[in-house]
């Protein structure tokens, strides 16, 4: 049956990080001296997003049209010298009228920290840190910014483990990273939570797996995960400051990376033999990709690209709703910016394609996507619009059309 989804979200970043925002007419952000020459300084983000849908494919009982709060969070970052900083990013994600709580304090409330990490430089070019961090491995999608993507929104994947293992795309760990000239580099060993998508269900005998490992099998034996990414930037050299990466830089710079990455859970799944008895499996996922962004001409005109191809084994014939499944997947979007001045209204339309072989049903999941970007003034305001269809093996396939208003400040 198709579905039709209206969707229209404002953004509104208040300041902005100019280190991982992306954005080619801006070079401020809202810094605060802590000493007069500004090598001790904090910086501030805000920003939120406001979602209004239509959806046609509800129960006779529910409303076709909802509002919601998408995302309102708040990030914040210190150095009060060259060796040290840290950064605290807290908010709450997908606010809605089911599970919002009575007065902000019950067990639906959404309100949680997003990252919380410190981080000590023990030279100019690597640093190492702690805490519940972002520097994930995988592929580039899989550290996104959320306030620059090319397309609508991230491609969800990428997020291979976003609430199998971590808590919303971040785990707590020790992380490392820096760069051997234009080889880039981030390395992690994690913990793997207990607590998650699949908390409630056991394997059955001779069934498919369960991404349980920690609770079932014990933090001994499946309570760790080590992780990392690497990219070699052959021309102009992006920023590794901070982990978010950047969707478009609209024409700003000419970026070529050829990357590579892997996350590795020892036991993180959990399968039951004919008995019943149960024994670990290795989640092992890996991905290689490659980044073009660069102008075309005097003219104003950019073009954007990325694919990747992704290995995904999170166990024997392991599937959770639509979203995750064993088997690899290639997904590719590109994007044209048309030729205009920098400081007026332009236009990106853009195309993407996943496809996935999942192992479990022999067969595969597509999704494709057309649309654009106007751009009214580079990222800090834009109006973004998107027809996906999406097939999952012999499922009826699913249209969704979604408009979107960002502002960021």
């Amino acid at each position: 049956m198709k579905k039709i989804v209206f969707g229209l979200a404002i953004s509104l970043l208040v300041i902005q990080v100019i280190h991982s925002q992306g954005s080619t007419e801006y070079s401020g952000g809202y810094k605060v001296k802590l000493n007069e020459d500004g090598s001790k300084y904090f910086r501030i983000i805000a920003w939120g997003q406001f979602w209004a849908q239509y959806n046609d494919n509800v129960a006779d009982d529910a409303s076709k049209f909802n509002l919601s709060v998408r995302r309102a969070r708040l990030l914040t970052y210190t150095q009060l010298n060259k060796k040290f900083l840290i950064l605290t990013h807290f908010g709450l994600n997908s606010l809605n009228g089911n599970n919002q709580s009575a007065i902000g304090t019950g067990s639906n409330s959404q309100l949680f920290f997003h990252d919380f990490w410190g981080e000590w430089s023990y030279d100019d070019k690597h640093q190492i840190g702690a805490g519940l961090h972002y520097w994930n491995g995988i592929s580039r999608l899989n550290s996104a910014s959320t306030l620059n993507f090319m397309t609508l929104d991230n491609n969800r994947q990428s997020w291979a483990v976003l609430g199998l293992s971590d808590q919303f795309a971040r785990h707590i760990g020790v992380y490392m990273k820096g760069k051997f000239g234009k080889l880039f580099y981030n390395l992690s060993l994690d913990e793997a939570g207990t607590n998650n998508l699949q908390a409630d269900i056991v394997p059955t005998p001779d069934g498919a797996a369960i991404y349980g490992g920690r609770r079932l099998l014990g933090s001994r034996d499946a309570g760790k995960l080590v992780q990392g990414y690497f990219a070699y930037n052959f021309l102009d050299q992006e920023s590794n400051f901070l982990p978010y990466k950047v969707g478009s830089y609209l024409g700003s710079k000419e970026v070529f990376n050829i990357g590579a990455g892997f996350l590795v859970h020892p036991n993180g799944s959990v399968v039951a033999n004919t008995a019943g008895d149960l024994s670990g499996e290795d989640v092992s996922i890996f991905a290689v990709d490659v980044f073009y962004d660069a102008p075309l001409g005097a003219d104003g005109s950019a073009i954007t690209a990325y694919a990747v191809y992704q290995n995904n084994d999170y166990g024997r014939d392991f599937t959770l709703g639509t979203t995750y499944d064993s088997g690899n997947m290639l997904y590719a979007h590109v994007g044209y910016l048309l030729a205009g001045e920098t400081d007026k209204t332009r236009f990106q339309p853009y195309v993407s394609f996943q496809n996935r072989n999942v192992d479990a049903m022999d067969d595969s999941a597509n999704r494709l996507g057309i649309g654009g970007n106007i751009y009214f003034t580079g990222h800090h305001s834009k109006l973004s619009f998107e027809y996906s269809n999406f097939k999952y093996g012999d499922n009826d396939s699913t249209g969704v059309f979604t408009v979107q208003a960002m502002i960021y400040l």
